[in-house]
């Protein structure tokens, strides 16, 4: 994987200025052709660097993380597999290879969730499935309209694929879990910590974001389309972090932090701007990956605790983990001198300076307040409470420690280098001294309030974001209230023909006139005063 990352990055630099479209035309019926297209070009390169270089990290702490598993190889050619069908979809330029690497990103990704073949590993692999089916469906549809354009190949787009690139840009909020399709992001974290560390940093969640970057770096997204990241992203920013204050498990909490950033850089599409996104991208995937090696360290020496409750000061005996650690929440709440700070700042700043409506902007500014809280209430937890476990086993291997630092390094410096190295990154922004000093406030302010915020209450409907999926499994903590109504109501008047019969009980005892024979069963009476009342009715 390294290897590999070392090669994107001198193509990288050979293709900077220059774009290389490999075409291998496999079937042609009437004027269509049915081509398989490769695209060469400083997107395509930079990103799969990025990739490569966070599965080579990735798979080296595995070995060390799953060395007792008897399934080890399996897991790996599984995980190979995934990053493989990210690769597929990060050079496709047509409708066939996007597919193949779609797919393969949903089955490996099905085959990851549930390798541990528990309840809770089976259910969110199901969920996580039946959501990505839904974008699969609305790509596979999508078909019908390039038969109608003439093309299979979405590099040379123009005006008229503007509803296409509406329709595409649905099933890319499927995959990456905007609203209302995030319910499967926290569910996925029933999977081994390596596989989280690559789905949330830089691969299934971002597959859907770099379709979009995609599209509209060589056509600028409609209006409508914008209007639709804006609402998505902010709500989704918004529901992340809103759902991690409230949350305990320190996996599922850089789980949700994923979900918030995310938000941030469908929010940027929205703005209009792909390239800053594609930044943003670039030092989330860093940043995140480092986060679940930290985390995942943490859990190995506490044997597998993941409620930040119960790891008070695990961090002081581990201190390289800690300050990983400590590097990557910072990164989250973009602190300056962090690679997150040249991009996620910016962000803001645009959009201060943008047309928006208001209601985007107050939800964005919201979002960025329970980040920066969230962040500092599980560095309470973990740095700076008193110590809570009585055993912990500490690693010292290099497998662990290495990949962290190489992150570590690239989350302080990815931000300044890479914004020096391409100059289309670089964006002019005027604003007023208040609106500069008014995000710093807020980030402040999230901050303090983490400080005095003591977490002891928990969120189910908020932690699971369970009120998106209602119709799917555990629906019934949802309903019971409605459902302890219902009984009353399906022993009650609902039941026409008992009820009828209790009438004519209560009548045989006052009266004469319904002493029937009696080979005239009471059940009968009961059909025939129905019968009656139905008819008189109708």
């Amino acid at each position: 994987m390294f290897c590999f990352s070392l090669t994107s990055c001198c193509w990288y630099f050979f293709f900077f200025n220059k774009t290389m479209v490999l075409e291998i035309e496999f079937l042609s019926i009437g004027s269509v052709p049915f081509t398989m297209t490769l695209i060469l070009d400083k997107i395509s390169l930079s990103f799969s660097m990025v990739v490569t270089l966070i599965s080579g990290c990735v798979f080296m702490f595995s070995t060390k993380y799953m060395e007792e598993d008897e399934f080890y190889w399996r897991f790996t050619w599984i995980l190979l597999s995934f990053v493989i069908s990210m690769n597929f979809l990060i050079f496709s330029g047509s409708l066939f290879f996007l597919l193949l690497g779609w797919d393969g990103l949903g089955i490996t990704s099905f085959a990851l969730i549930i390798y541990y073949q528990s309840k809770d590993s089976l259910s969110a692999g199901f969920q996580t499935l039946l959501v990505n089916r839904l974008g699969d469906v609305i790509i596979v549809s999508s078909s019908f309209f390039y038969v109608i354009l003439g093309q299979f190949s979405f590099f040379a787009v123009s005006m008229s694929m503007s509803f296409l690139i509406l329709v595409l840009s649905f099933a890319a909020l499927t995959k990456s879990a905007q609203f209302p399709f995030s319910s499967w992001l926290p569910a996925a974290m029933a999977a081994p910590t390596p596989v989280s560390a690559l789905v949330h940093s830089s691969t299934l969640v971002t597959a859907g974001i770099y379709m979009i970057i995609r599209f509209s770096v060589n056509l600028p997204l409609s209006q409508e389309s914008c209007s639709i990241l804006l609402f998505c992203g902010s709500i989704t920013c918004l529901l992340g972090g809103s759902a991690a204050i409230f949350e305990n498990d320190l996996k599922k909490i850089v789980a949700l932090s994923t979900l918030s950033q995310l938000g941030v850089m469908v929010f940027c599409l929205g703005l209009g701007l792909p390239m800053l996104s594609l930044f943003h991208l670039y030092a989330h995937a860093l940043f995140k990956a480092l986060l679940f090696l930290a985390a995942g360290s943490i859990l190995m020496c506490s044997f597998g605790n993941q409620d930040i409750r119960m790891l008070g000061s695990v961090g002081v005996s581990m201190p390289l983990c800690l300050v990983m650690f400590n590097i990557s929440s910072l990164c989250l709440i973009g602190a300056p001198f962090m690679s997150a700070f040249f991009s996620k700042h910016l962000i803001l700043e645009k959009m201060f300076m943008s047309n928006i409506n208001m209601f985007s902007i107050t939800l964005m500014c919201l979002a960025t307040a329970l980040t920066a809280m969230y962040v500092i209430r599980s560095l309470k937890s973990i740095c700076w409470s008193k110590s809570s476990l009585k055993l912990i086993s500490i690693n010292n291997s290099n497998s662990i420690y290495f990949p962290m630092i190489a992150l570590g390094c690239l989350s302080i410096l990815f931000g300044k280098m890479f914004k020096a190295l391409d100059l289309s990154l670089l964006e002019v922004v005027f604003i007023t001294e208040i609106l500069s000093t008014w995000i710093n406030m807020i980030t402040l302010l999230g901050l303090f309030l983490g400080m005095i915020f003591l977490g002891r209450l928990k969120s189910y409907t908020l932690s699971t974001l369970f009120f998106l999926t209602p119709f799917y499994q555990n629906s019934s903590m949802l309903f019971s209230i409605i459902k302890k109504s219902l009984i009353s109501l399906d022993y009650g008047w609902l039941e026409i023909a008992p009820m009828v019969s209790k009438l004519v009980n209560i009548i045989n005892k006052n009266s004469v006139l319904f002493n029937w024979p009696n080979y005239l069963s009471m059940n009968r009476i009961s059909w025939i005063l129905l019968f009656i009342f139905v008819y008189l009715n109708f």
